[in-house]
Formats: C-alpha cells, structure tokens, sequence
C-alpha cells in the first residue's frame, strides 16, 4: 500500500472538523472538487471508507474516527513546530559552541560579541578555552578560532583578526653572552618555555608556568 502524504491526513483532517468539503476547500486553497479527489483516492488506496458524505453534512466513520483520534494532535504539533521554525527566519536564537585560546576570546570575539548579543538577546554563546586543537566537529562545536597555519584542509576559514608577529622576551642575564636570536629557527639553541598542543603531541612555542626556562616566546598582534 502507497503510503499517506501529509496533505492526504490534512485533506482528511480539515474536511472532518469543518463537516464540509466547501468549507475545508477554502480553508486549504483548494478546489471543492480537488479536495473531494484527495479523499476518494485516500479511502481507494485504504481501502476504508473515512468520511460519510451525505447531501447536507460531511462526518468521519468509525474508521475516520480512529485516524483523527491518532493523526490529527500530531499534525497540530508538525504545524507548531513548523511555525516555530519560520519564526527563527526572522530573529534568530539558540546556542552557539564556539572552541578558541584565551587570546582569541578576549581580544577578537568578546569585543564583536558584545554589540551582537545586545541585539539579538536570544542568542546564546558558550566558548571554552581550549589549547588542543580540538575536532570541531566530532566534539560538536559551530566553529573555532585558530591561527592561520593550524586550519586543517577540509575546513572553511575566514579571516576575523591581524596579522600576527612573534617576539621573544627574556630575562637581560640570560641573554648575555649568547648569539642574538635573528629568526624562528634560532630558537632552537635557546632554553624556552613551550606549549603543549594537548592532542596533537607537539610543542608549539609560547608562553607557559615552566619554571626552569627563561626564554619566552610570545605571540602579538603585527602594528597597524
């Protein structure tokens, strides 16, 4: 058996409670004859008449009772939800998962989330500080802050800050008496503070407690 579409139910539905294919037709946008076709074709693939047609009023059978009884509260709550759903069209809410560094949330979103959220106070945002490059997606978050080089291939990027430009700082005593640091790669003969990228099993450098290094590399935004 061909299964029922969801404007057969609503044929049915509406034809039943308004006991008047006249009126379920103008309730529908539909042509009384249509609607009429809809039902006859309904109860042909059935096999159960639905509806009781007389030449003054239109009521279910007992078989049609059966189906309001069962379709129609679900088919008021299909049309809710649906109309809640439009209603997001025009103002948007819910919660957004965001994944960032410490760095990024308070230097580049919290200033552009500020005026948003006093916008739209039905959006929600939670960002957590995480350090380890965690899968955006497997750990269902909407999107993530990262440096330009650590976005893997397969995903979207958009630019949202500046550029940004390494220093290196560190105590005056250590530096004395050792070759001055010209480029990343010198970095290499230097005692410094590294940070461990949690789930990928490499350093990267940056700041950290380590309290036996006393070179640190920092990330900074580049001048304008």
């Amino acid at each position: 058996m061909q299964r029922p579409s969801l404007d057969d139910l609503s044929a049915l539905v509406a034809v039943a409670r308004e006991q008047s294919f006249t009126k379920a037709a103008a309730k529908l946008g539909v042509s009384q004859s249509a609607l009429s076709q809809t039902i006859r074709e309904f109860e042909a693939r059935l096999g159960v008449r639905l509806l009781t047609r007389t030449t003054r009023s239109v009521s279910p059978t007992e078989a049609g009772e059966r189906v309001l009884r069962t379709i129609a509260p679900r088919l008021d709550e299909v049309e809710s939800e649906l109309a809640a759903l439009s209603e997001l069209r025009e103002k948007p809410a819910g919660t957004i998962r965001l994944t960032a560094t410490e760095y990024a949330i308070e230097s580049l979103l919290m200033p552009k989330l500020a005026t948003l959220l006093r916008s739209y106070p039905d959006i929600k945002v939670e960002m957590i500080v995480d350090y380890g490059l965690t899968d955006i997606v497997g750990e269902r978050y909407d999107a993530g802050v990262r440096s330009g080089e650590q976005v893997a291939k397969d995903m979207i990027a958009v630019r949202i800050g500046p550029d940004l430009r390494m220093a290196v700082v560190g105590a005056p005593d250590y530096f004395k008496g050792r070759p001055e640091i010209k480029k990343p790669q010198d970095l290499i003969a230097h005692n410094c503070i590294n940070l461990k990228l949690p789930t990928h099993g490499t350093s990267m450098r940056g700041s950290s407690s380590a309290a036996n290094a006393v070179c640190v590399c920092a990330w900074t935004a580049k001048s304008p």
